[in-house]
């Protein structure tokens, strides 16, 4: 787990793996930041604000958002071996999602109207899922990543599940769960908990605004939101398999709770963020 007391890196080094990673990068009014891709293809979204992003001369206008429960954002795609430059003239926070990949594709951007928004689940399983950097929507070699919403009080990542070896060829995701919650009244700090667990782990963790786990192997979730507090989480992903898949195979002791969602309505709070 790494605790969001600073902005945010994980590389692959750091993370002891060998492909996914993560930065936040907080940009005051005015000024710029520079990522180098190097060896891995990255996805960029705001959490706030808007930014001009640069990549190797290609440029794109990210229009942003003001908060991540307002909606999904617009993406750049940059590919390896580029180098980007993010400048905002009001300042904002923006995600850096990478993969170290093989392929070199071209700079990509996909508007924020075109990013399916998915309600998943029922009941006090309702979640808000935007599919920004998935299969079918943003061509990549190796990343999958998006982001969940989840109202206060509910379970995402329900029923647990892993994204581990599960035919021949494949290898495990190395996925990362990055945090952001809403506060309460008087600007209550909010929280919610994160269970990982299988294959010699065993952790429930509170987690907070800016906090990320990391996830080598093993089944997952809930992600739990505290009653009062919606919960934001942003997933990064990527294997060595032979193709781009989630490969999702879930806990079978808890599997059964899929079939009790056409009995219950999606939570009325959903979805959450206006029209794009």
């Amino acid at each position: 787990m790494r605790r969001g007391d600073e902005p945010l890196q994980i590389t692959p080094e750091s993370a002891g793996w060998q492909r996914s990673g993560l930065r936040i990068l907080e940009l005051a009014p005015g000024t710029s930041g520079r990522v180098v891709c190097g060896g891995a293809e990255v996805v960029l979204l705001s959490l706030s604000g808007s930014a001009m992003v640069d990549v190797d001369g290609a440029a794109f206008a990210l229009q942003g958002r003001s908060g991540v429960f307002e909606g999904p954002s617009d993406v750049v795609y940059a590919p390896r071996d580029s180098t980007v430059t993010v400048s905002s003239p009001q300042g904002g926070r923006f995600a850096v999602c990478s993969a170290v990949c093989a392929t070199r594709l071209e700079p990509a951007y996909v508007a924020a109207a075109d990013v399916p928004v998915e309600l998943r689940g029922s009941g006090a399983a309702s979640r808000q899922v935007h599919n920004f950097a998935v299969p079918g929507v943003l061509e990549a070699d190796r990343i999958i990543a998006c982001e969940v919403i989840t109202p206060g009080g509910n379970w995402s990542s329900w029923p647990p599940h892993k994204h581990d070896e599960e035919r021949e060829g494949e290898t495990r995701l190395e996925e990362i769960y990055y945090y952001e919650i809403a506060d309460g009244p008087g600007g209550t700090p909010g929280l919610g908990y994160q269970r990982v667990y299988g294959s010699g782990i065993d952790v429930l963790a509170e987690v907070r605004s800016g906090d990320a786990v990391l996830i080598p192997h093993g089944w997952h979730g809930p992600s739990i939101a505290a009653p009062g507090y919606d919960l934001y989480y942003l997933n990064v992903m990527a294997g060595s398999g032979p193709e781009r898949a989630w490969l999702i195979c879930d806990d079978p002791a808890h599997a059964w709770v899929r079939d009790t969602w056409p009995a219950s309505a999606v939570d009325p709070r959903l979805p959450m963020g206006g029209p794009r």
